[in-house]
C-alpha cells in the first residue's frame, strides 16, 4: 500500500493552494456576507483550466483522476466551499456527459464545457423528490423530432449559468420498474419555456446560486437525449453521482482541515487564566480528534476515489467516504467554534461560516441517512473492505 500522493498530485496541491491562498481565502468572508457572485474567482478558475478536470484530452479536459478531483476540491473548500459548488455541478455533468453521451453530443458540449466557455449543471431534485429520484414527475413527451417537457426542478447550482442542463425526467411512467422509463434531457440555455423562477434563500452555501427551474411546454430537440436512448437516465445520474460524493466529502474534509486551522491558531493566541487556551486539556482533546478524523477522511476519501477510477461501481465506497467525512466536518465545524468561545459566533470570524456550510455536505448526493442503507445492503451481499 502507498499512502503518500504522486509527485504530480502534490504538485497539483500546491498549484492549488496558492491559488485558494492567493485569490479566495482574503475575499471569502466580505463575498460570502455580501452575497456577491465570485466572478473573478471563476474567470481565475477557467485560465487554469478546472472547469475540465474531469473531461477527457481529446475533448481540451484535463482527463485528471479521481484523486486529482478530491484534492482540487478540499483546497477550494478550505477557502470557500461556495465556489467549490460551482465547480462541482459543473464537473459531475461534464462525467456524465463524457461517459454517456453520444459522439455528437460530446463533440458539441465538452470542448466548450473544458474551458468554462460553456458551463453547465444537473436538475435531478423536485419539489416533492429529494432524495427518491425515481418519484420525479417531470415529463418529456415525443413529439416528432423534439420532447415537449414539463415540471419543476429546484436546489439547482448554477442554473442562471447552464448550457446545457441535463434534465432528468420521465420519458415513460408506466413503466416498471420505474427507473426503466426515466432519461435525460439536454436543455439549451434561451430554450422557450425553460424559466430560472428565483433564487432559494439559504443558512450557508453563499457564492453559487441555488434556483427553481420551471419547464413549460419546453421543446428539446431529440438529439438532445443524453446517450440517444430512452431509459438509460437512472443509471447515468447514479453513475455521475459516484462523483458527486468524492467531491462533496472532499469539501467536507476542505471545510473540516480551515475549522481546525482556525482552532489551532485561535488556541494559540487566545489567553485565560494566565496561560494560551492551548495549554488545558479539554482544548487539546479537541484538537487531537479534529486532526485525527480530518486525516481519516481525507485517506478514506483518497481511497474511494482510487476505487471509483478502476472500477465501474464504487458506490459503496463512496458512500462511506461522504458519509464519514460529511459526519466529521459538522463536528469539527461544532467544536471550532466552542474553541473560540463566545467569538465562534461572531461573523468577525471565519468559524461561523464553517459552521454554516458545513450541513450542506450531509445532505447533498445523498443524505447520511439514505448512504447508510446503501453501505448496509452492499454489507449484506457480501461486500469486502480489505
Amino acid at each position: 500500500m502507498d499512502f503518500e500522493l504522486s509527485d504530480e498530485h502534490k504538485l497539483f496541491r500546491d498549484t492549488m493552494r496558492s491559488f485558494v491562498n492567493r485569490e479566495i481565502k482574503p475575499v471569502a468572508r466580505e463575498y460570502e456576507h455580501a452575497g456577491r457572485y465570485p466572478t473573478e474567482i471563476v474567470e481565475t478558475m477557467k485560465g487554469m483550466g478546472l472547469f475540465g478536470l474531469t473531461i477527457d484530452e481529446s475533448y481540451g479536459g484535463m482527463g485528471a483522476d479521481l484523486i486529482t478531483l478530491a484534492i482540487a476540491f478540499e483546497e477550494i473548500a478550505r477557502g470557500w466551499m461556495g465556489v467549490a459548488g460551482i465547480l462541482g455541478s459543473h464537473g459531475l455533468a461534464c462525467k456524465m456527459i463524457g461517459k454517456w453521451g453520444t459522439e455528437d453530443q460530446k463533440a458539441k458540449y465538452l470542448p466548450g464545457l473544458a474551458t468554462g466557455q460553456r458551463r453547465t449543471c444537473i436538475a435531478l431534485t423536485e419539489p416533492d423528490a429529494g432524495s427518491d429520484l425515481q418519484s420525479v414527475t417531470t415529463r418529456a413527451v415525443r413529439d416528432g423530432d423534439e420532447y415537449i417537457l414539463n415540471g419543476t426542478k429546484t436546489w439547482i447550482t448554477n442554473a442562471r449559468f447552464a448550457d446545457p442542463m441535463p434534465v432528468l425526467c420521465k420519458t415513460d411512467p408506466l413503466l416498471e420498474p420505474r427507473h426503466r422509463g426515466m432519461s435525460v434531457l439536454l436543455v439549451a440555455a434561451g430554450t422557450p419555456g425553460f424559466t430560472v423562477l428565483r433564487d432559494m434563500g439559504k443558512l450557508g452555501y453563499k457564492g453559487p446560486e441555488s434556483c427553481e427551474v420551471l419547464f413549460e411546454d419546453c421543446r428539446v430537440p431529440a438529439a438532445n437525449l443524453l446517450g440517444g436512448v430512452e431509459g438509460r437516465g437512472m443509471v447515468q445520474v447514479l453513475g455521475a453521482l459516484e462523483v458527486g460524493r468524492i467531491n462533496v466529502a472532499a469539501r467536507a474534509v476542505g471545510v473540516a482541515q480551515a475549522s481546525y486551522d482556525h482552532a489551532l491558531a485561535y488556541s494559540q493566541q487566545r489567553h485565560a487564566f494566565g496561560q494560551p487556551i492551548s495549554g488545558f486539556q479539554a482544548v487539546q482533546h479537541k484538537l487531537a480528534d479534529m486532526a485525527t478524523e480530518i486525516q481519516a477522511a481525507r485517506l478514506l476519501t483518497w481511497w474511494a476515489a482510487w476505487q471509483a477510477d478502476r472500477s465501474d461501481r464504487a458506490d459503496t465506497e463512496t458512500g462511506m467516504a461522504k458519509l464519514f467525512a460529511s459526519e466529521m466536518a459538522l463536528k469539527a465545524s461544532l467544536d471550532a467554534m466552542r474553541i473560540h468561545g463566545g467569538y465562534g459566533y461572531s461573523t468577525e470570524f471565519e468559524v461561523e461560516r464553517f459552521y454554516r456550510d458545513a450541513p450542506l455536505m450531509a445532505i447533498g448526493e445523498g443524505t447520511s441517512d439514505i448512504l447508510r442503507g446503501v453501505i448496509a445492503r452492499s454489507l449484506l451481499t457480501g461486500f469486502n473492505t480489505d
